[in-house]
């Protein structure tokens, strides 16, 4: 999973309301006259913490959990199907599980090994979606070679769809339409919005086009705020590998909010950014350390190095996501999400796309 930190984007969807506007989800902080959060020394960066944000959604998500319980529902339960040995798959699926754990969320793995078949991993898929214990499913990735990615992501029910790529997911999403958010978009928007960082007529750039982390990341930043699934209203800027490097930096220097999610360490560097710009970085890269001789996780934004060009005072924000680790463990930010919509107490709800009529309580 490329990042987050509490970056966790599920699947209660029988008997549950309408979508809440997105934008509700979230409070702005107090900000200053510019509109951008300052530091009080004015030569040094504000870095807001991952970690304490990811604490705040985690408990907002345990409370929402018991009082989806306390209405009668069942304990949400998340199925993740984890094919072969790949260390870092491994590492993510527990991550995941022990977040679930945290919050109530009852959580079981299937493990398969790296030769199972597509067809196989299909039928499990299919079944999955029929079990009514199930709340949502999630396939690992990345897959062997002999698996479509896509073709697995398409054969998850949408309403189970924890990660948010099913087709019909990704096209509401693109359409500004309620729909389960990608886990690391969705936990960008929520530091956004929980940090108080404007977006409205904004300059933006994401760096990053993948259609897991920088697509959906532009959607939601780039679409109207007055839509039915809200948008950032921003002018968002796309960069990607074949960017040439100058080209980024003089993008780079006119956005008010950089995004990097390129998968390149050092990426970005403080000569690349104007004074008081926010900087979110959700990259993710393992490297060798010299110093100690093992292998350390590290983002794609570098802000180490010292700047020796004309002085100037940088008043970056540069929002590590838990320290470069995953804040979206997949799934609780959308389960998040799901458990903050109003909970339909007529129980007359069918499609999580529909309005209830009936009589609804938070």
């Amino acid at each position: 999973m490329a990042a987050a930190a509490f970056s966790f984007s599920a699947a209660l969807r029988p008997c549950l309301a309408p979508l809440r506007r997105w934008r509700a989800l979230s409070c702005p902080a107090p900000r200053s006259a510019s509109g951008s959060p300052r530091s009080a020394a004015s030569d040094e960066a504000t870095v807001i913490s991952g970690t304490k944000l990811a604490k705040e959604v985690l408990k907002e998500v345990q409370r929402d959990v018991e009082s989806w319980i306390s209405f009668g529902n069942k304990r949400p339960h998340l199925t993740v199907v984890l094919v072969g040995d790949n260390p870092a798959s491994h590492i993510y699926v527990r991550n995941k599980v022990k977040a679930a754990a945290a919050v109530g969320i009852s959580s079981e793995i299937i493990l398969k090994p790296e030769d199972i078949s597509q067809e196989e991993l299909l039928d499990m898929t299919l079944k999955l979606n029929k079990d009514p214990s199930v709340s949502g499913v999630l396939v690992q990735l990345p897959l062997p070679d002999h698996i479509d990615e896509r073709t697995v992501c398409n054969a998850i029910a949408p309403e189970k769809d924890v990660d948010g790529f099913h087709i019909i997911n990704i096209g509401r999403l693109c359409l500004d339409q309620p729909s389960i958010i990608p886990a690391t978009a969705a936990a960008v928007w929520e530091i956004i919005k929980r940090t108080g960082i404007q977006t409205f007529g904004k300059n933006v750039v994401v760096a990053g086009r993948s259609k897991n982390v920088g697509m959906p990341i532009s959607m939601l930043l780039h679409t109207d705020g007055e839509h039915e699934r809200p948008g950032g209203d921003a002018t968002v800027t796309i960069t990607h590998r074949y960017t040439p490097k100058e080209q980024l930096k003089i993008h780079t220097q006119l956005a008010d909010i950089v995004i990097v999610a390129a998968g390149i360490p050092k990426l970005i560097t403080t000569d690349m950014v104007k004074e008081g710009a926010a900087v979110i970085d959700v990259g993710i890269n393992h490297i060798h350390d010299p110093l100690t001789g093992k292998t350390k996780l590290v983002g794609d934004v570098d802000f180490e190095v010292e700047y020796t060009e004309q002085p100037r005072l940088l008043k970056l924000m540069q929002t590590c996501l838990e320290e470069h680790h995953s804040y979206c463990i997949n799934g609780l930010c959308a389960f998040h999400s799901e458990l903050r919509k109003p909970i339909c107490k007529c129980r007359k709800l069918k499609s999580p796309y529909k309005v209830c009529t009936g009589e609804t309580a938070l």
